[in-house]
């Protein structure tokens, strides 16, 4: 009886323990820095674009009528407060105002408001224009919201640069951080890949090429690969396979390297071959959460950083 007790008690401490090393132990907020860089940059960008006509997007008689995103939303907790501004005056300036916030994001300038302030805008941008919703917002807003969560302005930034004889210091905040964008990414291609496989044409190994033959996504003509049938039943085969082993196998250090290096040609051939440069390039970002900070500085050129032990 007391070698069961001894055992259930070993199990019980060495969980808690494996449970608060994985969430509260202290990380180098490197990683953490790139992703923000990268986040702001997407947002600002993809920001910008709205404002090639603003007016014609969100004004009284723009395409994206209040009424229509209020129904696709079907939520009293949607809310943006783009909805009633219809002033050309108030949209300029809350645009130019969520502007400067991605850009203070992304040269990390305050940080630990703009943060906070770039995950609202794009909130209220994602609830106000939800007939043009994409992919790309939902990733640019959980991307958003973690680097708000932890420090995400420690490293490689403007908040640093003011801090004169600040070193490196690793936190927990920023830990936190990096396991939120890392859970997330894995329910993200979890779920891409189990919806899939409700779709006949990926048992059969065809959906690569049904992307690549519709001419809404065709970037590059690629309908010559209906000549190698072979090679595109099992690329689509291994991307589902990718997807669904995503949450598995993007943690031990062995496959690790393996999960990261397929993600690459995933994304950048959505990127190229239809047409969703952005989207592929977001996921990519969000996949460098599991690029270890030591790896980020020798990269970057820094000495005297050790790598794992």
């Amino acid at each position: 009886m007391n070698s069961i007790r001894a055992y259930f008690n070993e199990v019980f401490e060495a969980s808690v323990a494996g449970w608060n090393r994985f969430w509260f132990e202290p990380a180098d907020p490197a990683t953490l820095a790139v992703i923000r860089i990268c986040t702001g940059a997407m947002l600002l960008y993809t920001h910008l674009i709205w404002g090639l006509d603003l007016l014609g997007f969100f004004g009284a008689d723009g395409r994206l009528p209040e009424m229509f995103s209020r129904a696709m939303n079907n939520s009293e907790f949607a809310w943006s407060p783009l909805f009633g501004m219809t002033s050309p005056t108030l949209l300029w300036t809350f645009h130019v105002t969520a502007l400067a916030c991605f850009a203070c994001l992304m040269i990390g300038a305050w940080t630990r408001i703009t943060a906070w302030a770039s995950f609202l805008f794009a909130v209220a941008y994602a609830n106000r224009a939800a007939g043009a919703l994409f992919g790309l917002d939902q990733i640019n807003v959980f991307l958003a919201l973690y680097l708000a969560v932890g420090p995400a302005g420690d490293a490689y930034s403007w908040d640093r640069r003011r801090q004169r004889g600040a070193g490196r210091c690793p936190s927990i905040g920023a830990n936190i951080a990096l396991r939120l964008i890392q859970c997330h990414m894995c329910i993200v291609y979890l779920f891409a890949g189990l919806g899939k496989l409700l779709g006949p044409t990926w048992w059969e190994g065809t959906a690569l090429w049904g992307a690549f033959a519709n001419l809404e996504y065709q970037t590059l003509d690629m309908t010559w690969v209906c000549s190698h049938p072979m090679p595109v039943n099992f690329v689509t085969h291994l991307i589902l396979v990718w997807e669904i082993s995503y949450i598995a196998l993007i943690w031990p250090r062995l496959t690790r390297p393996i999960m990261l290096a397929l993600a690459i040609p995933l994304h950048l051939g959505i990127a190229i071959c239809m047409g969703m440069i952005t989207f592929g390039l977001i996921m990519l970002v969000g996949n460098f959460a599991f690029v270890p900070s030591w790896c980020v500085r020798q990269w970057l050129g820094e000495r005297d950083v050790a790598g794992p032990t």
